[in-house]
């Protein structure tokens, strides 16, 4: 019996795929969870077909880095000295949360992602105080209809013997969370490891760690180099003298990381991850090193890092990446041998889309409205006020767009937003138990 198919007429297609292109004019046919089909026209009358005319059709986008239980704490600490932020959310305030607030910000951050047309996030939980709060964060997922890496950490309670010069071996509890929940590779939740890396353990512990996660199978993303005090850690350095380096890994920030360890990324495979509006507003943080990425020929990929000091959708952080690059290198002048002039906003949106697959393992999987991969696919409403009429439709995304503009977005075939509005979520419950979390966490001494 064939599966369900799915029409999508009429829209003004970024395939983000070569060998396909855009279309002015396009369809996309949809069967079950895959895409079978992108053309200029395409008969399937036993389809149910969706109009998208007046629409811009593209992949779902995919965010590589996202403290999803901090999200019921949105936008307190960008105001704030950063210190702070590590001292309670790193501190007191995150050995507290309990599993329902983590389940709560979590499914809160994902359904929110979505609504803004990111169809895939990776969800760096670095609060798995006991194996319930890590349950509740997969629940926390799973429920929100999201593509969800979840990137597994460490306990918040006694934080500091996990954070600094760790003797700490990564907690043993993935393994049943590996069993348990990630069996199937045919399944929209899949796992990684949040790990510390040389700049939060010791040696042999972060060796340990790496060795857990490739015994697991699974990818591991390690933050890098974010803040003046790390840079003479040299992390990667340490990684590429050990002779670890390599594709399945994923380095957040590079801040502070020498041109030289980039280098060290790029042969090796390395991905890495850029949130770029919270690290514009991360106070010291360092600078944003897309020039020293780009040079050696790494596409860095996008995140919403943390909604406690910045906007998580996807198109502020494009934006702010288009306009950061585009300002830096006409003000500065990099010194970077072999950095781009200047960035188009294709290469943004590819940052948005296939980078981002890349950079979570899931290229083969999303990325692009490729035939036979999952059919990840979001529409935008171009003829809304602010982006009509659009005269380019990369530019339209980029430049303009925002959640609101969102009419459709569709996971794995299954539409999770219709016309504008969540599907199968009840909003004001979420809102609720978001509310009641958040008074519990600020009430925290």
């Amino acid at each position: 019996m064939r599966e369900r198919r799915l029409l999508l007429t009429g829209g003004w297609v970024l395939s983000m795929d070569a060998a396909i292109g855009d279309l002015r004019t396009g369809d996309v046919l949809v069967e079950g969870e895959r895409i079978l089909s992108v053309a200029p026209h395409i008969d399937a009358t036993d389809a149910e077909r969706i109009d998208a005319r007046g629409m811009i059709v593209l992949p779902g986008f995919v965010d590589t880095h996202r403290h999803t239980w901090q999200s019921c704490v949105r936008h307190r600490y960008a105001d704030i000295d950063p210190q702070i932020y590590f001292a309670e959310m790193l501190g007191a305030k995150g050995a507290a949360f309990r599993p329902e607030d983590v389940y709560v910000a979590t499914m809160l951050g994902a359904v929110s992602a979505l609504d803004g047309g990111i169809t895939t996030m990776l969800d760096w939980s670095h609060v798995q105080n006991s194996p319930d709060h890590a349950d509740a964060a997969i629940l926390g997922l799973r429920d929100a209809n999201i593509r969800g890496v979840f990137a597994h950490g460490w306990p918040l309670v006694d934080g500091a013997s996990w954070m600094f010069d760790s003797q700490r071996r990564h907690p043993d509890d993935i393994r049943r969370l590996r069993t348990r929940y990630f069996s199937s590779d045919d399944q929209l939740l899949t796992l990684a490891m949040a790990a510390r890396g040389p700049e939060m353990a010791r040696r042999a512990v972060w060796l340990d760690d790496l060795c857990l996660a490739r015994e697991l199978g699974i990818r591991s993303s390690i933050h890098m180099g974010a803040y003046a005090r790390n840079a003479s850690v040299r992390a990667i350095a340490q990684m590429h003298e050990a002779g670890v380096l390599a594709d399945d890994l994923t380095f957040v920030h590079c801040c502070f990381s020498g041109a030289d360890e980039i280098a060290m990324m790029a042969d090796a495979g390395v991905s890495a991850s850029l949130g770029v509006h919270c690290e514009l507003n991360a106070q010291g943080i360092g600078d944003i090193p897309f020039d020293r990425l780009l040079a050696v020929g790494i596409r860095p990929s996008l995140s919403g890092d943390t909604e406690t000091k910045c906007s998580g959708d996807m198109f502020t952080q494009m934006r702010h990446a288009f306009a950061y690059y585009r300002s830096w290198m006409g003000g500065h002048h990099s010194h970077v041998q072999n950095a781009p002039a200047t960035l188009s906003m294709r290469d943004v949106l590819e940052f948005a889309t296939v980078a981002g697959a890349r950079a979570n393992g899931l290229d083969h999987k999303v990325g692009s409205l490729t035939p036979g991969k999952q059919a990840d696919i979001i529409m935008i409403r171009g003829e809304d006020l602010n982006l009509t009429p659009v005269s380019d439709a990369v530019g339209a995304v980029v430049l303009a767009a925002h959640p609101g503009n969102v009419d459709s977005v569709f996971v794995a075939g299954r539409a999770v937003k219709r016309h504008g509005r969540m599907v199968g979520i009840d909003l004001d419950v979420l809102r609720q138990r978001a509310v009641a979390s958040q008074h519990y966490i600020l009430e925290l001494k």
